[in-house]
């Protein structure tokens, strides 16, 4: 039985008590990594010698061991900037970046709450893709069979955590990030609403979709990990000034008169039956415990997929625009000028599927295009956030499955970016609303493969979101179920 089987409240209890040490966990994490990590492919760097010193020396405080995540090893999304700690983003453009001057706002805050960095988690090139195929480094497997994707982008994230390599972890979601790849592998991701965590330090994708959200093992230390990330901050211009509630304490176990809307759509043509069953079998346990369902409409969700590549795409290409081996990034050698080293130091640095994203949004953001495209889908993008607060005003929560089917197979998909995209179908428009949600494990497919159940809640709503989640956790043994590389509980 492996040390991170334990809840996060588990471990600190044994740290306070002295049946283990920090150090005994930072080894332990360490010893998975070189265990199991050749096959998952989780982290890009690790942070192995500080670790271990700052280990040793919490272990020297360990009578004043009351700070929030004292001790607990937790792994970092590598597009979340570590001073000191090597950030490239899944890039070979940021390769060079070994060194950054600063840490994020959510870092900040892990290293006052005495949180231990393990190291840098794989991921897609700045976060555009679903399958983490895309990453330049290397392509993280599922756990559950290393045949199969982890999702994306926060594959490596969502991989370390089922793999039993780290406790917990952070990743971003763009438009799914987070929640498809907790449902591929089995874990528990949210989405915070945007705005509740600081973007401060995030490399940027689409400034106005992304969010850093935590990856877990269970409910409970979900709600745990955002009570401590979340929060305003006077760095980040897009964050809310919105108090922090204690999430742990909305963790009842009770739904009852709770009311639940079913979007029809999210239900339809393209989720698989094994998918459809699983989420129909979740709605009975919610009936057994009190609370009502009802199917309702999300009319408009049917162009999220096309609004979010435009809207994401276009702000993608002003955002990487910095990224020319002057300001930022790795300078191609050997220019024969100043602009044959801009348009060599881009095309060497970054991959395919971010060119192609580059191209998509210069182009919608283009002279004679801006009205057609760019403005048209964030008016589709207001559509689609009031269709969600219509529905707010009937019911507490959303609920529908996560992906339209299980983790696929690598390799099966990366040839056809438009069958890719559409694996962030069911996500992406809580991205484009602003508004929370989870993905907790729900049941598995005939291959015993993970799928996942999507819970959504109102803005600055996650208590509710995380009571729902807890309720069915705690009726299910789902999230207790491991893969052969996470070992059993």
């Amino acid at each position: 039985m492996s040390l991170f089987d334990y809840t996060l409240r588990e471990l600190q209890e044994k740290l306070h008590n002295k049946e283990i040490s920090v150090t005994d966990l930072v080894e332990e994490s360490y010893n998975r990594i070189e265990e199991v990590d050749e096959e998952v492919q989780a982290f890009i760097t690790l942070n192995k010698e500080a670790a271990k010193k700052q280990a040793a020396e919490l272990d020297q405080e360990r009578g004043n061991d009351d700070a929030k995540l004292f001790g607990l090893p937790i792994g970092v999304k590598d597009n979340i900037v570590t001073k000191g700690l090597r950030t490239t983003a899944g890039s070979q453009i940021l390769s060079n970046l070994d060194d950054p001057l600063y840490d994020a706002t959510v870092v900040n805050k892990l290293n006052d709450a005495k949180s231990v960095t393990i190291g840098k988690l794989n991921m897609d090139e700045f976060a555009m893709g679903s399958s983490n195929e895309n990453s330049s480094y290397a392509a993280a497997r599922n756990p559950w069979n290393t045949d199969y994707v982890p999702g994306g982008s926060s594959g490596g994230s969502a991989a370390a955590v089922a793999a039993g390599e780290v406790p917990y972890s952070l990743g971003s979601d763009t438009g799914g990030s987070i929640r498809q790849p907790a449902a591929y592998c089995g874990v528990v991701g949210l989405k915070p609403t945007y705005g509740r965590v600081s973007r401060f330090g995030l490399i940027a994708f689409a400034s106005s979709l992304d969010q850093i959200g935590p990856i877990t093992r269970s409910v409970e230390d979900n709600a745990f990990l955002l009570e401590t990330i979340a929060g305003h901050d006077k760095m980040d211009s897009t964050s809310a000034n919105v108090e922090v509630p204690k999430y742990t304490e909305s963790l009842t176990g009770d739904v009852k008169g709770m009311k639940i809307g079913v979007p029809k759509e999210y239900l339809s043509e393209g989720v698989s039956e094994e998918v459809k069953e699983a989420v129909k079998a979740a709605l009975k346990e919610y009936e057994k415990m009190g609370a009502t369902w009802e199917e309702v409409s999300l009319p408009h969700s049917k162009y999220a997929l096309s609004t979010y590549y435009l809207i994401s795409s276009s702000e993608a290409s002003a955002n990487l625009a910095r990224f020319d081996g002057v300001r930022y990034g790795k300078r191609a050698e050997d220019a024969k000028n100043m602009l044959d080293m801009f348009m060599r130091s881009r095309a060497e640095g970054f991959g395919d599927e971010v060119k192609r994203r580059i191209m998509l949004g210069t182009f919608a953001l283009s002279s004679g295009y801006y009205d057609a495209y760019y403005k048209k889908a964030q008016q589709v993008r207001t559509l689609i956030k009031n269709d969600f607060e219509k529905v707010f005003e009937d019911y507490d929560v959303i609920i529908g499955p996560t992906t339209p089917t299980p983790a696929f197979k690598v390799g099966d998909k990366v040839d056809d970016p438009m069958t890719m995209y559409a694996n962030d179908i069911l996500t992406i428009p809580v991205n484009l609303a602003g508004v929370p949600g989870i993905s907790i494990p729900c049941g598995f497919s005939g291959d015993g493969l993970p799928i996942g159940l999507q819970i959504i809640g109102k803005h600055f709503d996650e208590g509710t979101v995380y009571r729902a989640a807890h309720a069915f956790e705690q009726a299910t043994d789902y999230h207790k179920q491991r893969p052969s590389l996470g070992g059993a509980r």
